[in-house]
């Protein structure tokens, strides 16, 4: 268990050690976003709203596929308190004002998978745009120094599993 955690710790600083890289810093700043509570809900209200017919119902399943994520998300984060990279790696750099709850799992890489992964099952075309926005989110979550690798893979797996299972309840 320890040589995963010192493997893990190895990619975070990796990934983190760019931290201060101007443009690396405004990009994972924005897309990091992309999987926050605020971009998601609203994106998947909107689609909701705006779309008809088949695409309605996948915009349906994506907006239950968020809602449904985060009961997992909120119950693993209590049975598994895992302390924040930030917190347990000196050398880790963090945005001011960090998060304070637990990092296992992410829920913005939940999130993000959550709600594109109902798109990427009706319209494979938009795997292109979709699943590299998702990957960035994750990555972004790494690099801000807020999760490790493994909470933004079990955050990625739950996002994913949480749409197919809404995918199929309402579109098949």
């Amino acid at each position: 268990m320890h040589t995963i955690y010192g493997f893990e710790c190895r990619v975070l600083l990796q990934v983190n050690r760019h931290f201060y890289k101007k443009l690396l810093n405004l990009f994972f700043r924005t897309v990091t976003n992309f999987g926050g509570a605020d971009i998601t809900i609203e994106a998947a209200f909107h689609l909701i709203l705006l779309s008809s017919g088949e695409a309605k119902l996948t915009a349906i399943a994506s907006g239950l596929a968020l809602a449904a994520s985060h009961i997992p998300v909120h119950m693993i984060k209590q049975l598994f308190p895992r302390k924040r990279p930030y917190l347990m790696i000196v050398e880790t750099k963090f945005p001011a004002n960090p998060l304070q709850d637990h990092s296992f799992p992410s829920g913005h890489t939940t999130a993000i998978f959550s709600v594109v992964t109902p798109y990427v099952l009706f319209n494979p075309q938009l795997a292109f745009v979709l699943i590299p926005l998702g990957l960035w989110v994750g990555i972004s979550r790494i690099y801000l120094g807020l999760h490790y690798p493994s909470d933004v893979l079990a955050g990625g797996m739950l996002g994913t599993i949480t749409g197919i299972f809404c995918f199929c309840l309402l579109c098949l």
